[in-house]
């Protein structure tokens, strides 16, 4: 999936698009809202997402522009504003969504999914490990008898953990290369995923989830059932 993403804020601008792309998607950046026209009118894109306060053409102007173009893009607005007016004037030119600064960027993605769900643009991404079918699109692990929702953190470390099988994975390399930081807090978080993940993985054999003591994790996958 295709996104736009069009934020003034350089710094904000980057976290984002490395965390979307951490999240399967494909990311293009653009500076302000002329800058973000001339991406979209060379490009494809699944879903926009804009800035609406930016030098040269303002989120507003930019979406309607491109609204006319293609009438069925999704756009989710990013604002530090909380005003009824602006929100209304949002939704009027035909946004999906409108969100908030400051805002986790989990939760954006999660708006993402939905909205791609509800437009019909969502490709299911299903992975099928023995009896367990892992749904990514639905963060839901399905077994035969229970289905384990994810949380999208959860998530992106089981598709880094099966990206990477029967391989030893240390315990930087996940937190930086998922989360961006190596400290106390992700660390304690990452060791209650992965406890979590084990008892969702708990039941198909062809699969372990190991802790290697004072380095890591490793996802012991089999080519087949013993």
């Amino acid at each position: 999936m295709n996104i736009l993403l069009v934020e003034d804020d350089i710094d904000l601008q980057k976290v984002l698009a490395q965390y979307l792309e951490l999240s399967g998607f494909k990311v293009t950046t653009a500076n302000h809202g002329k800058h973000g026209l001339e991406k979209f009118i060379a490009g494809h894109f699944d879903i926009c997402i804009f800035d609406v306060m930016m030098p040269v053409m303002d989120g507003f102007t930019l979406a309607a522009k491109i609204i006319t173009m293609d009438p069925g893009i999704p756009v989710i607005f990013l604002t530090a504003k909380n005003q009824k007016e602006d929100r209304l004037k949002g939704l009027k030119l035909g946004a999906d969504d409108y969100i908030t600064k400051p805002f986790e960027a989990e939760e954006l993605v999660l708006r993402i999914n939905n909205i791609l769900k509800r437009s019909g643009k969502t490709e299911s991404e299903t992975v099928q490990l023995g009896r367990l079918e892992i749904r990514f699109d639905e963060l839901l692990i399905k077994d035969s008898e229970n289905d384990y929702q994810l949380t999208p953190r959860e998530g992106e470390l089981l598709r880094y953990l099966l990206n990477n099988p029967n391989r030893v994975l240390k315990r930087e390399e996940i937190l930086t290369s998922l989360w961006g930081q190596n400290d106390y807090f992700m660390g304690r978080s990452m060791d209650v995923f992965i406890s979590r993940l084990r008892k969702y993985l708990g039941g198909e054999p062809i699969v372990k989830l190991d802790t290697v003591r004072g380095i890591g994790f490793i996802l012991k996958v089999k080519a087949t059932a013993d």
